[in-house]
């Protein structure tokens, strides 16, 4: 039975027999992140962990995209005082907020990683920059043959934040798009093992439904015991290590001269022109050919 969903913001969040659906619902917008998204993801994963009704979670976004990734036309003033003082960057607020596990936006889309419970990442459109990061913290990632996963702050303006492309890449790819900010198609992408599928967008939402409805014949204790098992192998690894530098990284990479230029002429001359500059001379992402880039006809239904 479906269940009266919560209010949210910016996202939705509803239950369906044993799958709970978690919705980016800023489409006009393309799902940018902005406050309170990181802590509405992190609510509704909540919800969806204490509902003994739910089995498995499947985060997907309305609109042409799942996320273009953090929304910076306006610099920082959507996270106010926590980064700023007196209307301008504050790094030490900035270093405090970021690595704090109450107030960090990566530690809130790491409630993904953490849940107990099995999360389906569903990919279409855009799937960029910290999009991307929180993403690939699902279990299982299906995409739709032309969405377009990458992270452009690569060139510009941060560096990784969950790590999930260092640990999810062998060392040569990662090493590739790191340095280049390149990104890949859905087929691309699975294709290099970054996720595990991608199909033809006609069949998105049916192929995700359908890995959901298996998964939830599932033992729930069975399914928590893998996701455990394989979560605790990463995190051995150094996982929280990784982004505790992650973003510390990110921080000072705001803050280099090149970096408070980007983001001068984003505000002065619109988020259009500061990425133009960027990946211009590089012909993806927004400066692509059509063939690159994602079907603005497809669109996902709330």
């Amino acid at each position: 039975m479906s269940t009266q969903p919560p209010e949210f913001e910016t996202i939705l969040y509803r239950t369906l027999d044993a799958v709970a659906t978690v919705t980016l619902n800023r489409p006009a917008q393309l799902n940018t992140i902005v406050p309170p998204m990181p802590d509405e993801i992190e609510a509704a994963i909540g919800l969806a962990e204490r509902d003994p009704a739910v089995r498995v979670i499947v985060l997907r976004g309305v609109g042409r995209a799942f996320s273009a990734g953090y929304d910076f036309g306006g610099g920082f003033h959507h996270w106010g005082e926590a980064m700023n003082t007196d209307g301008a960057w504050d790094p030490g607020k900035d270093f405090a907020m970021v690595s704090a596990r109450e107030t960090g936006p990566t530690q809130k889309f790491m409630a993904i990683w953490r849940a107990s419970k099995p999360v389906i990442a569903q990919i279409h459109g855009w799937c960029v920059g910290g999009a991307s990061d929180y993403a690939l913290c699902a279990d299982i990632v299906i995409a739709s043959d032309d969405a377009v996963i990458g992270t452009p702050y690569s060139r510009m303006w941060g560096a990784y934040l969950t790590g999930m492309w260092l640990y999810r890449l062998s060392l040569a790819k990662v090493k590739w798009h790191s340095l280049t900010g390149e990104p890949l198609t859905g087929v691309e992408a699975a294709a290099v093992e970054l996720i595990n599928e991608s199909v033809p967008f006609e069949r998105l939402e049916a192929r995700v439904a359908e890995v959901a409805a298996k998964l939830s014949r599932i033992p729930l204790s069975q399914l928590q015991a893998q996701k455990l098992i394989v979560n605790q192998a990463y995190e051995n690894m150094g996982l929280s290590s990784t982004q505790t530098l992650g973003g510390i990284l990110d921080g000072l990479m705001r803050n280099t001269p090149d970096a408070l230029d980007f983001i001068d002429t984003a505000a002065k001359d619109g988020v259009r022109t500061a990425i133009e500059r960027r990946d211009g001379p590089w012909g993806d992402y927004s400066q692509a050919p059509p063939e690159r880039r994602p079907d603005p006809s497809h669109v996902i239904e709330a």
